[in-house]
């Protein structure tokens, strides 16, 4: 009998905060139509739900009436909890990434995998590219991600990238030199593909890199980082 009763408090329990989830979905998309969100659930504060939306965490009440945003912290550990949930919720499968629709660049043995959301004419993609040109043994996924309404033209170039005979050395000489040879024939691309895909993923800007953990890390930071992530991965 006691057995029956926790479960079926546990029931109610699961219907309950799934009922005030979907109403908190709804009003929060009534009053902030522009945000996508991609999940709700409840928080480590009783009474509080977790919203993970544009790629950030904030935290309502129950009838989304009121939202708190910044880190949320455990007192005794001192663990960063919205931190520590962000990195789970932004972890991404490797092996499920469409590998075949990405320009791959082998150094060395290859031994190492890192796949990297890049847009052509973006400042910080063209400084992580300088990073990572001094990376050996590594494999480098490159997914491209031209983010049109911030770089007009970029699509045409990730275009002419991709439908070049050798992409990895026309991906190369662009971000590198910025050389792009304009006498490229189109093709057909999977750009638009991976801009879907970058969405479902959550990919708010570039560049942003996954290892082969399936953690994600955005921006450009220093070889020296890259290569921790990466001896932390073996």
């Amino acid at each position: 009998m006691k057995m029956k009763l926790a479960m079926l408090l546990g029931i109610l329990i699961t219907n309950s905060a799934a009922a005030d989830e979907d109403a908190i979905r709804q009003v929060l998309r009534e009053r902030y139509p522009q945000i996508s969100i991609h999940s709700i659930s409840p928080a480590p504060i009783p009474g509080l739900f977790e919203v993970y939306a544009n790629g950030q965490i904030v935290y309502t009440d129950k009838q989304g009436d009121y939202l708190l945003a910044g880190p949320l912290k455990e007192t005794r550990t001192k663990v960063n909890l919205t931190q520590q949930r962000l990195e789970a919720l932004q972890t991404i499968n490797f092996s499920s990434l469409p590998l075949d629709k990405a320009i791959l660049v082998q150094r060395g043995n290859g031994e190492r995998k890192i796949a990297v959301f890049s847009d052509p004419d973006c400042p910080y993609c063209k400084a992580l590219e300088k990073e990572l040109a001094m990376l050996d043994n590594v494999l480098i996924y490159t997914f491209l991600y031209p983010l049109e309404d911030l770089h007009p033209g970029a699509t045409v170039k990730a275009n002419a990238i991709w439908c070049a005979p050798d992409r990895g050395a026309a991906w190369s000489a662009y971000m590198l030199h910025g050389k792009l040879d304009a006498s490229i024939k189109q093709c057909a691309t999977p750009v638009q593909d991976l801009i879907k895909l970058g969405a479902q993923l959550g990919v708010q800007g570039t560049p942003a890199m996954i290892f082969s953990d399936g953690k994600r890390i955005e921006g450009a930071i220093p070889v020296a980082e890259i290569e921790k992530q990466l001896s932390n991965r073996r």
